[in-house]
Formats: C-alpha cells, sequence, structure tokens
C-alpha cells in the first residue's frame, strides 16, 4: 500500500483515552450506585436522587481529576523543556553528540547519524531534542483542558442511561434493565474504543463488560446487605 493512503490512530490518543474512560466510568459507577441503592430496597425517587447525585459528583470528579493529573504531566513537560532549552543555549556542541548517539543506537552510521543531527537542529532544535531525548510529540503533549472537558463529557453520557430506565420503565424492572441494559452498552463502549484505536474488538468489549458486571455485584450485594439491616 502506498505510504500516503496509510491512516494511523496514534492521533487519537488523548482525546480517545479521555473519552472512553469518563464513559465508562460513567455508566459503571453510576449504574452500580443505582443497582446498590435499588437492591436496598429503596423508593424510585431515592434511587433517582442518588442518581442525579453520582452524575452531578462523577463528571464534577472526573473533570478535576484529569485536569489536575494531566496539568501535572504538563508541568513535567515544560520544566524538562526548560532544561533541553538552557543545554542546548550553554552546550550546543554535546546536545549534538547526545543526538548524534541517538541516531548512532538506532542503526545509522556515524556520517550519516551527525548529518541528520546537524541538519534537525539547525530546522528545530528543541523539538527535536524534545521528541528524540525526552519522548515529548505532538501527539503525546499533555492537554489538561480538552482532557476535563471530554471526561466530564463522556461521563455525562454515560450515567444517562441508568436514570432513562428509571424514569421509563416501571421499578419491578429497575435491577434486570439496568444490570443488562448496562452491559450491553458498556460492551458497545469497549468495541467503539478498541474500533477507533486499531486494537481487537472482543477484547476490548469483554475486558470492559466483565469489570462492569463485577462493580455492580459487589455493589448490588452491598445494598441488600445494608438494605436488610
Amino acid at each position: 500500500m502506498n505510504g500516503q493512503n496509510e491512516v494511523h490512530k496514534i492521533h487519537r490518543i488523548g482525546w480517545l483515552r479521555a473519552a472512553v474512560l469518563g464513559a465508562n466510568d460513567g455508566l459503571i459507577s453510576t449504574s452500580s450506585l443505582v443497582l446498590g441503592v435499588v437492591a436496598s430496597g429503596a423508593t424510585t425517587n431515592s434511587i433517582l436522587i442518588a442518581g442525579v447525585a453520582g452524575l452531578v459528583a462523577g463528571s464534577m470528579s472526573m473533570a478535576a481529576g484529569e485536569y489536575v493529573s494531566v496539568s501535572s504531566q504538563s508541568d513535567t513537560e515544560k520544566a524538562d523543556l526548560d532544561i533541553e532549552r538552557k543545554e542546548l543555549a550553554s552546550n550546543p556542541v554535546g546536545e549534538h553528540k547526545e543526538l548524534v548517539e541517538t541516531y548512532k543506537k538506532r542503526g545509522l552510521d556515524e556520517v550519516l547519524a551527525n548529518q541528520v543531527a546537524t541538519q534537525l537542529m539547525n530546522y528545530d532544535a528543541l523539538g527535536t531534542h524534545a521528541r528524540e531525548e525526552l519522548g515529548i510529540t505532538e501527539f503525546s503533549k499533555a492537554k489538561p483542558l480538552q482532557a476535563a472537558f471530554t471526561s466530564a463529557l463522556t461521563f455525562i453520557i454515560g450515567a444517562i442511561l441508568p436514570l432513562l430506565i428509571i424514569l421509563t420503565l416501571p421499578s419491578s424492572s429497575y435491577f434486570w434493565a439496568i444490570s443488562l441494559g448496562s452491559l450491553f452498552f458498556l460492551g458497545f463502549l469497549g468495541a467503539f474504543g478498541a474500533i477507533a484505536g486499531g486494537a481487537s474488538i472482543l477484547k476490548g468489549a469483554v475486558r470492559v463488560i466483565f469489570w462492569g458486571a463485577l462493580a455492580m455485584t459487589v455493589t448490588s450485594g452491598i445494598g441488600a446487605v445494608f438494605g436488610q439491616i
């Protein structure tokens, strides 16, 4: 196949991670919370209030957590880039030698490694060292706001499903409708994430379904125990 026609997936890694994590967490945590309250024998209003509270708290928690986490990564990247910028200004020859050695380890001979290092440093010294020495690229670069917004939005989308079931179905069907509906959509989300990322669809779906089922089983059991008490 012509290289110009190749379609790679790596450019999706930033938003895809946050989106899949947010939707899965929204669906699993809200469904598990609601099922725990259902198993305790609570009224429909109490179940709905718990679900809405879980949606709001969870989405805000996801946004805050992603922002803080990715901001820490961004701060570290900036600090490393500042160090590299100072090294390039104070010791360009040493930095050039580092780059030559890097390319030699990757299979280039001395002459070619020197030529490549020279040309790339003349073009973009900091960008080249960020990529080759620190592993910082445009695809992997931390984007806190994007991660926070994506996680919060997709958490809400995932959390809506159990709330819709509560609003539309009779209370006698809550347990099985929420359980089966959540597992079905978890499988869908796992498959979607796998397709978007170019991974195994079956593997992506099964692992999400397994952990979702485990979470819902545990919380339902706890709710049933406390309901009896």
